[in-house]
């Protein structure tokens, strides 16, 4: 694993325009950066990368089973307990899942750490799936990469797929999301591409716009029902909302499902550990509060059960807090302790890869770094290449 210099393409920009890659500025920074992109063997992908993503994953849904069978653990997970029957039903019926993405701390030489599992509303689905790929193209006819060069990235076709065995008989799909967000609308516009390439028929609903009828069915703006709907908009959130109490009976098929709830949440962590303690792809983690934590020392990393994009993280680092806390309204509930295990660092820049899942399998990776040892919605996004 290394991290190259390249001369960025000089038409990239306008590229992203046309293909509606809107938010690839933030705050009127780079977010997309192709000055760099960081260089990975077969080996260090398939044994480093895409081997532990395979095993965590079906850790994790061993993880699932259990919990959706104990109180106790549906407590830990601080899944509501009006909405703990939907969201166990939900796993019994078999309700498919589209995606997810694991964060990882891996430089090459050691195993890959697991920071957490995105498996709800993971974004950067976009730029990891096109444009990415789209940038490995334009370099190998440019000549800075070898025709050989290849990408850990089979993330378009297999959602494609996903699409196709989740709705065998085609029909017609909802997408909803914040629909003036735009990253979070734009993502949901490649989505509902997607769906179209695999037969389908998609239909887009803001997520306010959502109603109910009189049958108590899900509806939307123009009072068609919703049988089957893709949502960008948390469980965690979700399940705690108004509408929440018609989810049982509303008879809606949704992606992600109910049961994604436990595992798009950080106390997955600690129960993982506790289930696998010294499993060299998981880093020690305990609820705050248990005494087990004593293990982790002065050096630890403060995170909410539920947060994104860094928000409500706190680094400790030998008792002293190492990073400023940026409050995205996380901070109110419970928290979790996980040894303190900064991203590695390239030419002064952290990077974390995001190894993505799509059903059960392995699909690819994103790269996210940053000056800080904090991941936010500010990180850039640099692309990847194999060069062996």
């Amino acid at each position: 694993m290394e991290r190259l210099r390249f001369d960025p393409r000089t038409d990239w920009d306008a590229k992203a325009e046309e293909l509606g890659f809107t938010w690839r500025h933030t705050d009127g920074k780079p977010y997309w950066d192709e000055t760099a992109a960081y260089a990975f063997s077969l080996a260090e992908i398939e044994d480093g990368i895409e081997a532990p993503t395979e095993e965590l994953h079906g850790l994790c849904l061993e993880l699932v089973n259990e919990a959706v069978q104990s109180e106790r653990l549906m407590e830990q997970l601080d899944i509501p307990e009006t909405m703990r029957d939907y969201v166990a039903d939900s796993w019994k019926r078999g309700d498919p899942s589209l995606y997810g993405r694991f964060d990882f701390a891996y430089n090459g030489t050691g195993p890959a750490k697991l920071y957490e599992y995105n498996a709800d509303t993971p974004t950067s689905i976009y730029e990891t799936a096109v444009f990415q790929w789209l940038w490995l193209e334009d370099q190998i006819k440019a000549g800075a990469l070898p025709a050989d060069a290849d990408q850990f990235n089979s993330l378009h076709e297999k959602l494609v797929d996903r699409f196709r065995a989740i709705f065998p008989n085609g029909g017609f799909v909802h997408f909803a999301s914040d629909a003036d967000f735009v990253e979070d609308r734009q993502t949901v516009r490649f989505l509902e591409d997607l769906a179209q390439q695999a037969g389908l028929e998609p239909q887009f609903v803001a997520i306010d716009q959502i109603g109910l009828n009189a049958d108590g069915r899900f509806v939307d703006h123009e009072n068609w029902i919703i049988q089957a709907m893709f949502k960008l908009y948390p469980w965690e959130q979700m399940l705690r909302d108004d509408y929440a109490a018609p989810l049982p009976t509303a008879d809606v098929t949704v992606l992600e499902p109910a049961w994604k709830s436990i595992l798009s949440n950080k106390a997955i962590l600690p129960l993982l550990w506790e289930r696998h303690a010294g499993h060299p792809n998981l880093l020690e983690s305990y609820f705050e509060g248990d005494p087990a934590e004593s293990a982790l020392g002065t050096s630890y990393v403060r995170k909410p059960l539920f947060s994104r994009e860094g928000d409500n993280v706190e680094l400790i680092d030998r008792g002293v807090s190492a990073a400023k806390v940026v409050d995205g309204g996380y901070g109110e509930g419970r928290y979790i302790r996980q040894a303190l295990c900064d991203p590695p660092l390239f030419d002064g820049n952290h990077v974390i890869v995001g190894s993505w899942v799509v059903g059960t399998e392995p699909a690819g990776i994103s790269l996210r770094e940053d000056t800080g040892r904090i991941t936010r919605n500010t990180s850039r996004f640099v692309p990847h290449f194999i060069r062996d």
